[in-house]
């Protein structure tokens, strides 16, 4: 959420980017509930001063003015029930509202209301030419017996997969060389839990608003989580990090689930849209500084672009816009990979920078210097996810006898040259 003396100060700017965003936002409602609830603190205040006071001076009171000095405290305790109950109620109602106020997007992002407003920055790679009818990932797959997809649904539903053999032995090296490239750049390498209570998922702006694509465990009041993110950002709530010890770097792995509430009909046949996935996720915070969030972006970007590249994968960094990149996004940029049954490009990765959006939120806070307490800066990146890479990376690395020649950095992993 953005500081509360910036939206007093800035209304016009918040106004802009809840338009810009597609973000119903009723600003001035928000703003009449704000000072409705400073003046009724104020009010509260001066009430229990005024109690206090007669308190103060009931027992020097002469006796016979003791029975108005009660029923005068009582009256005005009942007044301060009075104003604490609409109290309760407003600020309730101004908490809800702020949690729906856009992030100012950065002054470089295409404007537009969706992702059909994004733009291409670049194109990197070169697209396969087959001098053969090449398969789509699922043919290949079932060419090779590398996994179990009918067998699944009947046990787990649709947008499951249950890989095996030499593909199940790719998921996890992919992972273990993706983890490796990240340590040696300095990230710490956590495993995360794929379980977060609510307010894990108010911290980053998941919540509320996207309720639906969680999956919710009624019984134990949590949530499975569709990206480590959700956990690394509240690993910190509630503490000061001091500046010796930023930035903090974390490559965060972890199970995801999401319901892909929206996406019926969608890529249902194969492994681009499931449920149930693994993911690497490079996840930062820094000083509140924006050039130094603005380098931590690229770094974050160059890693997930890096690999693409050394698994020889074409792709296209796509600038998202001001409706696509979500309330609390910066900014926000998509690496979309190279399919060729599909014959077009298709999200794999995405780099985002949220300011103090986020900190905000989750209470993420660092002492600098001056020993002042600010709000840090947080950003997250996909480094990789699987399964949804081994699409493209099945599907351009395809040989005319139905096999996969794997790309150098996963031969010795793999023992081999071909999958």
């Amino acid at each position: 959420m953005l500081g509360l003396s910036f939206i007093r100060e800035n209304p016009d700017a918040v106004r802009k980017a809840a338009v810009d965003k597609n973000v119903p936002l009723d600003l001035d409602a928000l703003l009449a509930l704000d000072g409705e609830t400073r003046a009724l603190k104020t009010r509260i205040d001066t009430l229990r001063a005024e109690r206090n006071a007669i308190s103060d001076g009931f027992r020097t009171a002469a006796n016979e003015d003791k029975p108005a000095l009660g029923a005068k405290a009582k009256a005005i305790g009942a007044e301060i029930g009075t104003a604490e109950a609409e109290l309760d109620e407003k600020q309730a109602a101004f908490d809800a509202l702020l949690l729906r106020v856009p992030n100012i997007p950065w002054q470089g992002a295409p404007v537009g209301p969706d992702e059909n407003f994004n733009t291409v920055v670049r194109q990197e790679g070169t697209i396969p030419s087959f001098d053969f009818e090449p398969l789509d990932h699922v043919a290949l797959i079932e060419k090779n017996d590398w996994a179990d997809l009918a067998r699944i649904t009947p046990v787990a539903g649709s947008r499951t997969y249950c890989l095996k053999g030499r593909l199940a032995l790719l998921e996890q090296a992919l992972m273990l060389w993706a983890q490796k490239r990240l340590t040696a750049d300095g990230f710490t390498l956590m495993t995360v839990p794929a379980i977060a209570k609510p307010h894990a998922f108010v911290a980053t702006g998941h919540f509320p608003g996207h309720e639906d694509e969680a999956y919710h465990i009624q019984e134990d009041e949590l949530y499975l989580a569709g990206t480590g993110e959700i956990a690394l950002t509240s690993l910190h709530s509630g503490e000061i990090i001091e500046a010796d010890r930023l930035p903090i770097l974390y490559a965060g792995y972890s199970p995801c689930f999401r319901r892909e509430v929206g996406s019926a009909g969608r890529d249902v046949r194969g492994l681009l849209r499931v449920h149930q996935f693994f993911k690497l996720e490079q996840y930062v915070i820094c000083r509140d500084d924006p050039e130094e969030s603005a380098a931590f972006h690229q770094r974050l970007l160059h890693n997930a672009e890096a690999m693409l590249q050394a698994l020889e994968i074409p792709y296209q960094v796509i600038e998202a816009s001001t409706g696509d990149m979500g309330n609390g996004k910066f900014r926000m940029n998509d690496i979309e990979s190279w399919v060729p049954s599909l014959g077009k490009y298709r999200e794999t990765h995405s780099c985002s920078t949220l300011h103090d959006w986020q900190a905000r939120r989750a209470n993420l806070r660092w002492r600098d210097e001056d020993r002042k307490v600010r709000f840090v800066h947080t950003l997250n990146n996909t480094a990789l996810a699987t399964p949804r890479l081994l699409v493209p990376l099945l599907e351009n690395h395809q040989t005319a006898d139905g096999r996969v020649k794997l790309p150098e950095p996963l031969r010795e992993l793999m023992d081999g040259d071909y999958l």
